[in-house]
């Protein structure tokens, strides 16, 4: 153990089987010394967020994941897809509120091919030109590759054109073993790793999630790890990376036993001292609660993502954490650090001293 955490505290990279070894370390050292590279990647005690909103523009999804309890065939939602009027609607919501980022999710529509997808992004960017559009994912990329007969840079390009910001590097474990139990029907490690390189051609930013608790291994928690800093390393178009713990309630998956908050802290803590090429770690509130996604601020997370005006995929599954500003503002605080409100490119737009 000396030997690794001499290795954390100098800054040197740490190799797969280390970062298995860990698991097994005292939580309070392994948070400490998350915290020392925390400070080594982002100096400082900034935690920064944003105000956006998820829209799920439709629930008609052919990815049918046994781990999701929002897509129409799980039997708990009626199928729905909106309008391009109630899209428009609650995008002006958020503007009108502050907010500055959207995020259009819809899953893998049968019907929704690049003439749709493309025709949704180019109306809120010509009502709403000032938006942030951190949109889809690398799942939907692909499907709409499929079913438009288009190679993924042509996908991106047009859907760049048409003015989408980024895309969500919406991951859930990169793992194909897990991957063939749980979620077949989405793309394939190596599926990700290729819009990944797209959007570095392109010249957009992504990020990387980990939805862990679907069950993976430990060391194929660690090969998920690697596979983002691999493809980081390559691309450095990964700004934050978001781990958050599986919810099976109400899912295909619902005999399966949560993930612990040690669990948490322990995925945050090992993610930030083995991803030393991404400069933020969110702390995961939505599905881990406030008080815990505080706690993280001290495990080597720097940031608290977004004060969502709107969110329905986590809630579906009985999880129903809400936040705002001044919560974000008080917990940030209360952590002892300096809360900034930012924009998508982690800029900041206002610091609250």
């Amino acid at each position: 153990m000396n030997a690794l955490a001499n290795k954390i505290y100098s800054g040197a990279r740490i190799s797969p089987e280390e970062a298995l070894e860990l698991f097994g370390w005292d939580l309070i050292e392994l948070g400490q010394a998350a915290d020392a590279r925390r400070r080594m990647i982002r100096p400082g005690g900034d935690v920064g967020f944003i105000v956006d909103r998820i829209i799920n523009y439709t629930n008609i999804c052919g990815a049918c994941c046994r781990f999701c309890a929002y897509h129409a065939r799980a039997g708990r939602i009626e199928p729905y897809e909106m309008s391009m009027e109630e899209i428009l609607a609650k995008v002006r919501e958020l503007v009108e509120a502050g907010g500055t980022q959207v995020m259009l999710q819809g899953g893998m529509h049968p019907d929704y091919g690049m003439e749709k997808i493309e025709a949704m992004i180019r109306a809120v960017r010509e009502k709403f030109p000032s938006i942030y559009l951190h949109s889809l994912s690398p799942s939907e990329i692909v499907h709409i590759s499929k079913i438009s007969g288009m190679g993924i840079d042509t996908v991106l390009g047009r859907l760049k054109q048409a003015g989408l910001d980024s895309v969500p590097g919406a991951s859930d474990m990169l793992v194909d073993r897990v991957r063939a139990q749980v979620s077949p029907r989405k793309i394939t490690v190596g599926q990700w790793r290729e819009v990944m390189r797209a959007l570095k051609k392109q010249g957009m930013g992504s990020s990387a999630t980990m939805t862990y608790g679907l069950g993976e291994t430990l060391p194929e928690r660690i090969g998920h790890l690697d596979v983002v800093r691999a493809i980081q390393d390559e691309t450095g178009i990964i700004r934050a990376f978001i781990p958050w713990s599986f919810s099976p309630a109400n899912t295909d998956m619902a005999g399966t036993v949560p993930a612990t908050g040690v669990d948490y802290l322990k995925i945050v803590a090992i993610g930030r001292i083995y991803l030393d090429n991404v400069p933020y770690i969110q702390a995961g509130w939505l599905t881990e609660g406030l008080k815990l996604a505080q706690v993280a601020l001290a495990f080597g997370a720097n940031d608290m993502g977004g004060v969502l005006t709107e969110e329905v995929v986590v809630r579906a599954t009985g999880v129903g954490t809400r936040a705002s500003v001044d919560e974000f503002v008080r917990l940030i605080r209360d952590a002892g650090r300096t809360p900034v409100l930012r924009d998508s490119e982690y800029r900041e737009i206002r610091r609250y001293s």
